[in-house]
């Protein structure tokens, strides 16, 4: 990607002009959550050594990860985790009952303690490399990418394309996937319902983060009548799986799943259908 040049990552496409997407069994809403699992450094920091935040998103790995893996499997519903690649090397505990759990797990570069922004290309190529490495040791592989912070160079996309990544979850700008100028697929994600943002100051109350979640399915479900649309719950474990709020988030998924024409999906099947429902428009536009 040419740096003087950004508008060149993606064409731009209004809502009423998106493909007609449909998605399994008639589903209106594809519905995809992400617990981001990461790992941070205790030594990083003008704090360091940083205990009060280390140990307060540690409690995330110790115990939350835990209960939003209890709240998802009542509803029948597997993660896309946003994986740190580290905790694969700090975690093993952790990594076993992903798998397990059949969980797709994309890549988010090594740590949350450090960003993508200003490393050159040799530089994130290695973190790109080193992630995927550490997925495909757990028998996986790494379909999807979120950047540490959404964060990304100039040179992201290309090196995610070279590492074989098909889609890229940073871009929140759609409710459903599109098509990047170098064939990677966007899909949406979200600041918007996601734990972090929300929950940091100033924060919202967890009854506030629960109606927020309901009152987007509602409309998303509402506007899946005329075309599908898209879902996601960013969660972080140090937050939502805390015991004050984890309740919130299973009564949130409980109001969705008494739907009938909802699609518990991963990243990777959402992109793997609607990927083929829209080979022609894609074949069509770059001829």
């Amino acid at each position: 990607m040419n740096a003087d040049r950004p508008h060149e990552f993606f064409p731009y496409r209004a809502l009423p002009d998106a493909p007609a997407i449909r998605w399994p069994g008639g589903a209106r809403v594809a519905v995809w959550i992400v617990p981001n699992v990461e790992h941070f450094h205790i030594e990083i920091g003008d704090l360091a050594p940083d205990v009060r935040n280390f140990s307060r998103r540690d409690y995330g790995n110790r115990v939350g990860v835990w209960r939003i893996m209890d709240v998802l499997s009542k509803h029948n519903a597997r993660g896309t985790v946003a994986l740190n690649g580290e905790v694969g090397l700090h975690y093993p505990r952790i990594m076993k009952a992903m798998v397990d759990l059949d969980w797709e797990l994309m890549g988010h570069g090594l740590t949350n303690s450090k960003s993508l922004s200003g490393l050159d290309i040799s530089a994130e190529r290695r973190v790109i490399a080193q992630t995927r490495a550490i997925i495909e040791d757990h028998g996986l592989k790494m379909q999807g990418w979120l950047g540490p912070g959404l964060t990304e160079t100039f040179n992201t996309l290309d090196l995610l394309k070279e590492a074989g990544v098909e889609y890229v979850a940073d871009w929140v700008n759609d409710d459903l996937p599109y098509r990047m100028n170098n064939g990677l697929y966007s899909i949406p994600y979200s600041i918007e319902i996601n734990d972090m943002p929300l929950f940091n100051m100033p924060s919202i109350s967890v009854a506030d983060f629960e109606r927020r979640i309901r009152d987007a399915f509602d409309v998303l479900y509402a506007e899946g009548a005329r075309n599908g649309r898209v879902l996601c719950i960013a969660l972080h474990p140090f937050l939502i799986g805390a015991a004050h709020r984890i309740g919130y988030l299973n009564r949130a998924l409980e109001y969705i799943a008494g739907h009938d024409k909802v699609w518990f999906a991963t990243g990777g099947e959402i992109i793997d259908a609607y990927a083929v429902q829209t080979k022609a428009v894609d074949a069509a536009a770059s001829a």
